[in-house]
Order: structure tokens, then C-alpha cells, then sequence
């Protein structure tokens, strides 16, 4: 068993001190690995950044220990049966990916800071944990005594975060006798009992569609901040969730993406946990885990989340459509869609896919990929007559995979949704999987199966509709943040030009005001790189950015009615 030891001496310091303890040792040579990155954010992190004062002792005499990569280190053992390891660890990194250390909590990702013994990865594991007597924890490890957990092998330790602190509040559900915790750290007045009510019902809803629930136990682990944020991380058997403010917590706004985002999470534990690439079949945290199947990870899941609450009601029709359209104006809001598929795009998490990188250069996987979720959910209800759908297509990738530890591939993925349809599904992902193909009109094809129409929309900003250029403001200066390729603003404007005026008048926030939908010529005063400029644009007939809104439409008939209440569990 490899012994992980986690102490401190200033929280305010935020340093964390970790000890590793290697019992029978054969080896001359021992290595240990820092993670590069994480199960959840495909994209290297380089832990390493936060270690410092690395030593290795053997009956209390040091060992030669060096760094030979940059997150891997060597010990010359001289055959020293019992090893131990001491760095410090830097934990202020508040999201649902870091660590973080202060006087009134330890919240800690085991996979920022614990490092492997190469080749012992599969041995078990025991984290111990030298903090406040009287702190609660919140983890899904088994715990063996009140601060010391018990993990299988490396894989479960690093995949299990936690949180101790005096001020843990807690609540807990039974979904199908499985406990499911609720756990929330931080400024707050929780409504436990609409809070379990919601959790619940979204719960169930997810439970029928696949059958089974992979773990036996689940954990919500949420970091309630005082501040505006927004995120959360898949585990096995649970999730963090860092959101906030927390005085608004049971605000509508806010608690509509408490749920969500926590519907999202629970969804991870089939999509990703256990239904997972091949790529990733085991991890590899050393590098790089490449895949291009992005849009199944994270688009079905950011699509089920939301179309889970609105089946088990928490949504009524009308703001699931409002989530919907959301959707749908961050999809539009850029031309990455004409440039690089979904398949690619996920392949380039690695590269720049949390970034807004170049101009319209990739799509988003979450986003995109829940359209096209969406889409195929529908065009499978359509083509069998409502025989099929894409609960049907996760239930196999469930049985088939995930249950049996089995890595899919993409072409395992097409087959499974034609083998599901009844029929050859190809043109499906060779126009918006491996394609750019526009998605519009299959759209609204799709939605009018079950009564409802993709509708598109002027966009009510002038400067955007006529002319094609979005703006942003900083620090008061209003700058361009975007621009429509071929658009009248292309061949006028640059990224970062900060606007002056229009047509001599100054600008002070009422660009709308000066313009008019009947202006064709304006006159745009600006600096470029310091430098002043004036330049000219001028309309066509052409409009530009539009909004795209997902309706019911007033001419369903009764059998598209009935496909919608199929769809949605809710009547038209």
C-alpha cells in the first residue's frame, strides 16, 4: 500500500505539504509521475508548475533525487526497502479543477498534487489527512477513521476529490436505494427541501433512461463562492461544483444553473466515467490524450442535461426553449462552424479548445455538439416513427461498452446510431460530424416532426445586422470584438479598433441611437494601434450575424403534437 500524508503549517500560505511513503521497495531506481493534466479539461496544466523543495529519504539519510522530466522525478534508492517522499504543493486555484488551502477549508483534487510510483499504480492507496480535529469531510473515497481515506489504486485516489472544513452543510436523497450527498461549502442559505425535490426527480429521470448507476454511492461537492462563477468537474462517484454568488443561490437565474449544472455532472457518471474513447481506455496522464469523439463526451452530455430537466418537468417547454436558443446564439455568434468540424475541434481540445483562439477557427464541442445531440435525437424519433431515439443509442453504448470497460471508437459510434435507426446514418456524420455542412435547414426539418421550427430573425443591432462587426466594451472604449468574413466591416475594420465616433457624433455608449435602418454610409472614427483613422462603410442588401430561435409552431398537427409529447414528456 502506498501512503499519501497531507499536512500543512500556514493555511494563509496556501502551501500544502505532501508526504509519500513507498513500502518494499526492490527497485535502485524509483520514479514518481505528476499528472499533466486532468479527466475533465483535455488540455495539458503541467502540475508541476506548483511543486517545490522535492526530497527523498531512506532511515532518515537523504536520497539523490532529480527531475528528469518535467513533471516526472528519479530517487537512487541504494536499495532502501522504505522510501519516503516530501514536496510542497501550492493550492490557491478555486474552480472545480484546483486545490485550494486557506484558515476555513482544505478543498483538494488529488490529481493536481498526488504523484504515482510508476509501476505501482494499481496497488492501493491510504490518504491521510493531518487537518482540524473537528472538520467534517466530504469525499467519496471509503473512509477509514475520520481523516483517513482508503482508494483502490492510484486511478480511484486521483479521482476523488474532497472537502474538509468546520462549515460543511449537508443533505442527502435515495434514488432507487442509492444515497446520493449533497454537499455545500461556502456563504449560503440552502432550501434543502426544493434542493433534494429537484435533485431527485432530475435523478430519477436519468436512472430510467440508462437502468443502472455505475457507482453505489454519489457526492455533489459544491464550493458556493461570493462572487459570479460557474463550473463543474465529472468524477466516479461525484462532482465539484464551484458557482456563485451564493446569496443568490435560490434566485431563479442562478439556481436554474445549480441544477443544470449539477443534472450535467450526474449525466458524466455514464458519459465519460464509464462510457469512455478508446483513446482515454485506460488514461494516459503523462501527454496527451488525442480523440475525436468530443461531441459524445461533451455534447450529449450538454445536451441531456438540460433536456433531462425539462422531461422530469423542472423546465417547462418554454424554457427549455430558452436554453435551447441560448445555445444557439453561442453556436452563431462566430463562424468557427464554417471552418473546422466538430470531430476535428474535439481532437484540437488539446491545442486551443478552451480559448477563444483565433477568429473563427474552431466550434465548440459543447456547444455544437449538443445541436447536433439534438438533432440526431430527433432525426431517429423521425426515421422510425418514434421506434427509436437517442436514449436508445446511450442504453447501448452503456451495455455494450461501458459496463463491460470497453473503450469506443467513432466508427463504433456511427455504426451503433445506424444499427439503432434501422438505417444508414452516414450522411448524418460526414455532413455534421466530420463536415462543416450549415445545419439549419436539418434542423427545422427535424423540429417540425415534433411540431416546432427553427426560425431566424434580423438581429436587432444595426452596427451587427447591416454592417457585420460586433463590439465589446473595456475600461469605457468601445472596441470591435468581431467581424463577419466578407461583411462591409471587413475590409474596414480590424480586431481591437477602438470607435470613436459616427459620423462625427462621439460615441458614449449609443451606437443603436446613431444608427438607422435606413442608413447605408456611416463614417467611423477610430484608433488603430494608437493611430487615428476615419474610415467609410457601406451596407448591401446582405444582413449579417442573425438570431436563430427555436418555436412551436401554430400549424402542428395533432400527430406532431403527440411526437412533442414524446419528446419532451410534456404536452404541446
Amino acid at each position: 500500500m502506498i501512503q499519501y500524508h497531507v499536512s500543512y503549517t500556514n493555511p494563509l500560505s496556501h502551501y500544502l505539504t505532501i508526504e509519500i511513503v513507498v513500502t518494499e521497495n526492490t527497485q535502485q531506481e524509483l520514479y514518481l509521475q505528476l499528472p499533466a493534466w486532468r479527466p475533465g479539461r483535455y488540455e495539458l496544466q503541467h502540475f508541476a508548475q506548483k511543486i517545490q523543495q522535492f526530497a527523498a529519504t531512506a532511515d532518515g539519510q537523504p536520497l539523490l533525487a532529480e527531475k528528469v522530466l518535467k513533471d516526472r522525478w528519479r530517487i537512487k534508492t541504494g536499495g532502501a526497502a522504505s522510501i519516503n517522499i516530501s514536496y510542497t504543493f501550492y493550492a490557491r486555484q478555486m474552480d472545480g479543477g484546483g486545490s485550494w488551502l486557506d484558515e476555513t477549508q482544505l478543498y483538494l483534487n488529488p490529481i493536481n498534487c498526488m504523484m504515482a510510483v510508476v509501476g505501482r499504480e494499481h496497488e492501493p492507496c491510504q490518504l491521510i489527512l493531518a487537518i482540524q480535529k473537528h472538520w467534517q469531510l466530504a469525499c467519496g473515497l471509503k473512509a477509514t477513521d475520520p481523516h483517513i481515506l482508503l482508494a483502490k489504486d492510484y486511478d480511484e485516489l486521483v479521482d476523488s476529490p474532497l472537502i474538509a472544513s468546520a462549515s460543511l452543510k449537508q443533505t442527502k436523497y435515495d434514488v432507487a436505494g442509492i444515497p446520493f450527498y449533497i454537499w455545500i461549502q461556502g456563504d449560503c442559505q440552502p432550501d434543502w427541501e426544493k434542493i433534494r425535490h429537484d435533485f431527485e426527480d432530475f435523478t430519477k429521470e436519468q436512472l430510467e433512461l440508462f437502468g443502472d448507476f455505475p457507482v453505489t454511492e454519489y457526492h455533489y461537492l459544491n464550493e458556493i463562492l461570493p462572487y459570479r462563477f460557474y463550473h463543474g468537474v465529472e468524477h466516479s462517484n461525484s462532482t465539484v461544483i464551484t458557482l456563485g454568488p451564493g446569496e443568490q443561490l435560490m434566485l431563479p437565474s442562478l439556481y436554474k444553473e445549480f441544477v443544470g449544472v449539477s443534472s450535467h455532472e450526474l449525466f458524466h457518471t455514464w458519459n465519460i466515467k464509464k462510457i469512455r474513447p478508446a483513446e482515454m481506455h485506460p488514461y494516459d496522464y503523462t501527454k496527451e490524450n488525442y480523440f475525436r469523439t468530443g461531441y459524445v463526451v461533451e455534447g450529449l452530455t450538454t445536451y441531456y442535461g438540460d433536456f433531462i430537466l425539462a422531461r422530469s418537468g423542472f423546465f417547462t417547454a418554454e424554457q427549455y426553449f430558452e436554453e435551447l436558443n441560448n445555445t444557439l446564439q453561442r453556436y452563431y455568434a462566430d463562424f468557427g462552424h464554417q471552418n473546422l468540424s466538430l470531430a476535428e475541434s474535439s481532437f484540437d481540445l488539446w491545442l486551443d479548445g478552451y480559448k477563444p483562439g483565433i477568429p473563427d477557427r474552431k466550434v465548440s464541442i459543447y456547444v455544437k455538439g449538443a445541436l447536433t445531440a439534438l438533432l440526431l435525437d430527433l432525426q431517429l424519433r423521425k426515421a422510425t416513427n418514434n421506434r427509436a431515439n437517442l436514449d436508445q443509442v446511450m442504453v447501448c453504448l452503456w451495455q455494450d461498452f461501458g459496463k463491460k470497460g470497453i473503450g469506443y471508437t467513432s466508427e463504433d459510434y456511427a455504426q451503433l446510431v445506424s444499427e439503432v435507426a434501422g438505417s444508414d446514418f452516414t450522411p448524418y456524420f460526414e455532413q455534421f460530424i466530420y463536415g462543416t455542412a450549415p445545419i439549419e435547414q436539418a434542423l427545422d426539418e427535424a423540429l417540425r416532426y415534433v411540431g416546432c421550427t427553427l426560425q431566424e430573425t434580423a438581429n436587432p443591432l444595426l452596427h451587427k445586422r447591416f454592417f457585420g462587426f460586433k463590439t465589446t466594451t473595456e475600461n469605457q472604449s468601445i472596441k470591435v470584438a468581431g467581424i463577419a468574413p466578407g461583411s462591409p466591416a471587413s475590409t474596414a475594420l480590424s480586431i481591437d479598433d477602438e470607435l470613436i465616433a459616427v459620423n462625427s457624433r462621439k460615441l458614449e455608449q449609443n451606437l443603436q441611437a446613431l444608427l438607422t435602418e435606413d442608413i447605408s454610409l456611416i463614417t467611423l472614427t477610430l484608433f488603430r494601434n494608437k493611430q487615428l483613422l476615419t474610415v467609410l462603410l457601406q451596407a448591401d442588401k446582405r444582413t449579417f450575424y442573425p438570431k436563430y430561435t427555436i418555436a412551436k409552431r401554430a400549424d402542428a398537427t395533432e400527430a406532431e403534437k403527440q411526437n412533442f409529447k414524446l419528446w419532451l414528456k410534456q404536452e404541446f
